[in-house]
């Protein structure tokens, strides 16, 4: 912690992946400056300052089966985290299990030692969903993490990231939220590449504040969204990727986001947003240039149109859903490789799946009592 002020200042960036590209070369030898720049000063003068760690920290362990790839980073990388002056990690995301319970017990155990705060995954859901607390000038703050649900959330004993689940969500956040002054929710979920909540996250975001949360800030989708004030809340919808390599500069907003600075007192909430560009041309993080501001707040306030026009927003997410048609299709054919989906796309192989089999699996999705046995018949 930081020294106190009437003010607590709290730093909130995205997705950090400390092995791959240059990032993990640079993190492996400590090197705060050529990796966080200018942005030092920002997180060493936070009172609390905090960045999704979105892969395990293990040197050696064997990767689950799951789809999509498996990400772990060098143990000793969180070092870097630590020197820059990173006070707490979450861990509720889709890669903090690729690497199983060692890779889960590794990372907590890493985290720990370079005395760096966890919260979002446990080795069972009670300590999953234990929040982050802290109070400083007697301002009691809470820090709850969950993500959307895919190979790594726990529902039970197992280890895991804390699930998203509203109604199991809502019940925890009324309960934390009578213990606080201010309880900050923090969600990674999301779709990738695609800079605009689905109407169902608005609704889910909204949903917790109304449950208590004074602030929802989400990640995952790899750029950076918009933001809404609801409720005298906050809710930032992705604040795209903090420190994720992949060693050139990409489309579709990878290399560009977002870090929120929080600024509260005993009963109002401010807030900064600070764009930055990450691993682009160079390694590290740069802040914009004049133009490039421009370029990112004209950008951001036609996004935040978007999301507080719920009629537009649902016209952009079924245009999302029309462009997604041929992968998820192939996601869902009984018999698919990338020869088959080549031919699929160029109309040279016919669809294994029928009209009435559509139907089929509408009712079995769409339906939570059907959805709820199909889960446990695929899961096993």
């Amino acid at each position: 912690m930081r020294s106190m002020n009437e003010t607590v200042n709290i730093l909130i960036a995205g997705d950090t992946h400390l092995g791959g590209g240059r990032v993990k070369e640079l993190a492996l030898q400590n090197a705060i400056e050529p990796l966080f720049g200018n942005f030092l000063g920002n997180i060493q003068n936070a009172h609390l300052a905090i960045t999704n760690l979105e892969s395990p920290l293990v040197d050696q362990a064997e990767s689950i089966l799951k789809i999509g790839p498996n990400l772990k980073s060098p143990v000793s990388s969180i070092r870097v985290l630590q020197k820059a002056g990173f006070d707490l990690v979450t861990l509720a995301n889709n890669h903090i299990m690729d690497f199983g319970e060692k890779g889960l017990k590794s990372t907590l155990q890493a985290c720990s030692k370079a005395g760096i705060a966890t919260v979002g995954a446990g080795l069972q859901l009670q300590k999953a969903k234990e929040p982050y607390l802290f109070e400083i000038n007697d301002i009691r703050i809470g820090i709850l993490n969950i993500a959307e649900n895919e190979f790594g959330t726990t529902t039970n004993g197992s280890p895991g990231a804390h699930a998203l689940n509203p109604v199991q969500n809502y019940y925890l956040i009324k309960e934390i939220a009578a213990m606080v002054q201010h309880l900050i929710i923090i969600v990674h979920g999301g779709h990738e590449r695609y800079p605009l909540p689905s109407p169902r996250m608005k609704e889910t975001y909204r949903f917790f504040v109304d449950a208590g949360a004074a602030v929802v800030i989400g990640h995952h989708p790899h750029c950076y969204s918009g933001y809404e004030i609801y409720n005298e809340a906050p809710i930032f919808y992705s604040l795209g990727n903090f420190m994720f390599d992949k060693g050139r500069r990409l489309p579709a907003g990878w290399n560009e986001g977002y870090i929120v600075e929080l600024k509260l007192d005993a009963e109002a909430i401010r807030f900064e947003v600070i764009p930055y560009v990450q691993n682009a041309e160079e390694a590290g993080l740069k802040k914009l240039t004049e133009k490039e501001r421009d370029l990112f707040e004209e950008n951001l306030e036609q996004i935040n149109t978007i999301i507080a026009a719920d009629d537009e927003l649902e016209e952009r997410f079924l245009a999302f859903c029309e462009s997604s048609r041929r992968q998820y299709s192939s996601y869902i054919e009984p018999h698919s490789n990338r020869y088959l989906h080549a031919l699929r796309n160029r109309n040279l192989f016919p669809s294994l799946i029928g009209n009435r089999k559509k139907r089929l699996l509408l009712n079995l999705t769409r339906c939570e009592a059907h959805r709820d046995v199909l889960k446990k018949i695929l899961a096993e």
